[in-house]
């Protein structure tokens, strides 16, 4: 897999912009610079949190740690911050960047396999299990 690098300069006015954010800490550049780093992998990539590599940190700490990002809109702010920057256009992650399974883009399903089921139809067709077992312990 590929290696995302944050150039320096690059690295300098994310931390300028973070050191601003009322609700971010950053700590350790460092590790906040890695923490970037990680989060900007799985972006590129598409890959699932788990298989983050292990020099970007525990793949939970730094899902976690994006997802309270999320929540308090550090990553749009991040966005509308360096949007007419032309030096930051290829580091920010939009849908442009992140990977989505086929499907997502109306690629057509694969031949075979059964037909999805309508929710209608599969409740009327079938009672729970769970009260055929129950029926079938309440027969003496």
């Amino acid at each position: 897999m590929s290696n995302i690098q944050i150039q320096k300069e690059q690295w300098n006015k994310i931390a300028e912009f973070l050191q601003q954010h009322p609700s971010v800490y950053v700590g350790h550049k460092p590790e906040c610079r890695r923490f970037i780093s990680g989060v900007l992998w799985i972006m590129r990539t598409g890959s699932q949190w788990r298989y983050l590599p292990k020099q970007y940190g525990k793949w939970n700490s730094v899902y976690k740690r994006f997802a309270r990002w999320c929540d308090e809109g550090v990553w749009q702010a991040m966005h509308e911050y360096f949007i007419d920057d032309p030096d930051m256009e290829n580091l920010l992650f939009d849908s442009t960047t992140v990977r989505a399974h086929p499907c997502a883009a109306g690629a057509p399903a694969k031949k075979g396999g059964n037909p999805p089921k309508r929710l209608a139809v599969a409740a009327v067709a079938s009672a729970p299990r769970f009260i055929l077992r129950w029926r079938h312990w309440a027969i003496p």
